[in-house]
């Protein structure tokens, strides 16, 4: 019998699993069928950290006994571990693969408080606890704050579509909801009370999303919102302006977001404290405002670029959502733009904070009327997942598209990778 590591004393629960008889033990070594292993366990992604399981020290025992049946223990972050069931068959699918392998006897247990700590010490890469990774040199994720002047204009909606849609691009996304008070991201990515984040160590894992979309593509996320540290849904907040600011460090400090491209941030509307602090804690980050097509509203949208201006923050855009509603006409049967609530706030607000800010910030895209950009009843998903060809779905999408494009270079510039 061949052995990678000794067994803890943690408590166990063995599954055992049988190997198709095709696959027969006699054909190779141990120490061959060890090594496959080995290598088939560092195929193992944990779903919430975005790495192997073997890079953060999960892997507790891993032997091969002389029937060819694998005894492996791993060691989940916490007892209750939402992700288990997927780690577990992410086990049995990569050992089920490794000639020699007849059958898998897997036992899952959990780190100690010493483990955690040092899982969360090497996530860190030896900074500092409770630093703002998105606010240090070097950092090279894009951090876009979606804000808008007024609430009622769609902004949250826009804000999980543009993340979803630029996932489905197959770039790395987190998104925060900042908006303490009045959060809505769990409930329109369709997330049960059961969604919530773990904790390792002092470190706060994001809830991974993941979605089929409909087009064939697969989008995840990583989100963490207050709604999903409540106690229950329908517990009120009214925290203070210095509490506040506390639980927005909190959510960006102790959140452990990993490697991201971008960083979406659903602001609160208005130009309140958490505007204000987010413009302090990320001066590098960037802005797109969103409005509707009212002009009463342009203008009060404006304000919420004016705010970014201020605290030193870059305003790359405006997004009029609810621009018109597509009807069929009963005599033509050709669709028809209806303008529900008039026509060219987008363009104003745009126009204006060019003006005001003596840069050009352009119109990305408009957004046409479209209940289904939430969540679909059915599908439990918002619309870039669940209807990509609506109209609305496209012209996020085409926004996504132009983000990408016109992301800075990274040629030239000093990746910071990692190599422990």
């Amino acid at each position: 019998m061949i052995t990678a590591r000794q067994p803890s004393r943690n408590q166990r629960i063995a599954d055992l699993k049988p190997i198709p008889d095709s696959r027969r033990h006699d054909r190779v070594s141990n120490a061959q069928i060890l090594e496959a292993a080995q290598a088939a366990m560092a195929t193992v992604i944990d779903p919430e950290i975005h790495r192997p399981i073997t890079d953060l020290d999960m892997v507790d025992h891993l032997e091969i006994d002389d029937k060819g049946v694998a005894h492996v223990t791993v060691l989940l972050t916490v007892a209750g571990c939402p992700m288990r069931n997927n780690i577990e068959q992410q086990i049995h699918d990569a050992l089920g693969k490794v000639a020699g392998i007849t059958s898998v006897d897997l036992t899952m247990g959990a780190m100690t408080a010493e483990q955690r700590a040092q899982l969360s010490e090497k996530l860190r890469g030896g900074a500092p606890a409770k630093v703002i990774q998105f606010a240090q040199p070097g950092n090279l994720t894009q951090v876009i704050a979606i804000a808008s002047g007024k609430g009622g204009v769609g902004k949250s909606s826009i804000t999980i579509n543009l993340a979803l849609a630029l996932s489905k691009m197959g770039k790395k996304v987190g998104l925060l909801d900042a908006d303490i008070y009045g959060h809505s991201v769990p409930d329109l990515l369709g997330l049960s009370e059961d969604a919530r984040p773990t904790m390792v160590d002092d470190m706060i894992m994001p809830v991974p999303v993941e979605y089929s979309s409909a087009d064939g593509f697969t989008a995840r996320l990583k989100v963490i919102s207050m709604g999903m540290l409540k106690e229950s849904r329908d517990q009120v907040i009214a925290w203070r302006g210095p509490i506040l600011d506390r639980a927005l460090t909190q959510l960006l400090s102790e959140v452990f977001w990993g490697d991201l491209d971008y960083f979406l941030i659903d602001l609160p509307p208005g130009t309140g404290d958490v505007a204000m602090s987010i413009g302090q804690k990320l001066p590098g980050s960037e802005v797109i405002v969103i409005t509707t097509p009212q002009p009463s509203v342009a203008v009060v949208s404006e304000r919420a670029g004016t705010m970014a201006s201020m605290m030193h923050q870059k305003v790359i855009g405006v997004i009029e959502n609810m621009s018109y509603y597509e009807a069929l006409c009963p005599h033509c049967g050709e669709p028809h733009q209806v303008p529900l609530f008039g026509e060219g706030g987008g363009l104003l607000t745009a126009d204006a904070l060019s003006d005001r800010l003596a840069t050009q910030v352009p119109l990305m895209g408009k957004v046409p009327f479209e209940p289904a950009i939430g969540v679909e009843t059915e599908a439990q998903a918002p619309g870039v997942i669940a209807r990509p060809e609506t109209t609305a779905s496209r012209v996020i999408t085409e926004i996504a598209a132009k983000l990408v494009a016109s992301r800075p270079s990274l040629v030239g510039k000093p990746l910071g990778l990692q190599t422990n």
